[in-house]
């Protein structure tokens, strides 16, 4: 049901995008994301899929956890009078008055991606990270893979920033009450860092780690290279997390991770920008869109072929 309803929306959003696309107009997409990263490949498709559907421009900028360095270009776009403006919240609280400066100059700010309460975004378009860590720690829980007294390791590339912490709130409504405790580790946004911080972790704690939740998408997709490492086997350590990248579809597919979260990273980048120009025609957003959903075994290979682009 949510699936279509997002679909939908997506269908009546471009539909009114067309018209208000008569005018050129410059948006910019800014994301607190690495390149890197490969869930950001496909909000970056989306954002280019949206300015070749619509002939918009859309100027990109990834800035890597680097929170000024995003304020900046925030402030950027407001000297040169952005349209509109979607972004991601890198740290709850850090575009407060980034914000406002732009909804004061009359430049609307979707936020995507990451949501940030304390911000007067117009619009928020992705997933709830309080329902989505609330969901894992729940399957871990229904499923019978950890108990009161456990101990969930829960690596992140970025410890602080909003994606994060909003999960570990979510997590710990169902995690406290049972008295099951977890740690946050630092797993960083670089590739090679993450796997030997990820082993190290592994090796030192094994036999205390009854449960992991990857808290990114690198992170979750690092699994198996991490698990071969250290050697442990598909399915001996219960894994749920991000699931946004085609390593992870093939760590469900292989037994390697429980269950992942799909987050339309391509439909998220397009409907923000929808709704951008929306607001840009003096339609203002009303309203949030919600997207994502948990996968396993069953219907990873749905994902997988989304990402394969066949």
């Amino acid at each position: 049901m949510l699936k279509t309803f997002v679909r939908f929306i997506a269908v009546a959003l471009f539909a009114l995008a067309l018209p208000l696309a008569a005018q050129a107009k410059t948006f910019y997409w800014i994301s607190h994301g690495s390149p890197a990263d490969p869930v950001w490949t496909y909000f970056l498709a989306g954002a280019n899929m949206w300015a070749k559907d619509t002939g918009q421009t859309v100027k990109t900028s990834f800035h890597t956890g680097d929170v000024p360095s995003q304020q900046e270009a925030i402030r950027s776009a407001i000297a040169a009078k952005a349209d509109a403006i979607v972004t991601t919240s890198p740290d709850p609280g850090s575009l407060v008055e980034v914000v406002k400066e732009a909804r004061a100059a009359g430049i609307p700010v979707i936020n995507f991606n990451t949501p940030d309460p304390k911000v007067n975004f117009n619009a928020y378009v992705g997933g709830d990270l309080g329902i989505v860590g609330k969901g894992w720690a729940q399957y871990l829980v229904d499923h019978g893979l950890v108990k009161s007294g456990d101990f969930v390791w829960m690596p992140v590339e970025v410890p602080g920033a909003s994606y994060g912490v909003e999960e570990e709130k979510g997590i710990a409504t169902v995690f406290k009450p049972l008295n099951i405790t977890w740690e946050v580790t630092d797993a960083t946004l670089d590739q090679a860092n993450v796997i030997s911080r990820m082993s190290d972790y592994l090796t030192a704690n094994r036999t205390k780690v009854k449960a992991i939740i990857g808290l990114g998408d690198m992170v979750t997709g690092s699994i198996k290279r991490v698990f071969d490492q250290v050697g442990v086997k598909p399915g001996e350590i219960p894994v749920v997390g991000w699931g946004n990248s085609r390593d992870t579809t093939g760590e469900v597919l292989s037994g390697y991770v429980n269950a992942a979260e799909w987050q339309d990273p391509q439909a998220t980048s397009y409907l923000a920008l929808s709704l951008a120009n929306m607001a840009t025609g003096g339609i203002p957003p009303g309203f949030n869109i919600t997207v994502g959903s948990l996968y396993g075994k069953d219907t990873a290979g749905v994902y997988d072929k989304i990402m394969s682009g066949k």
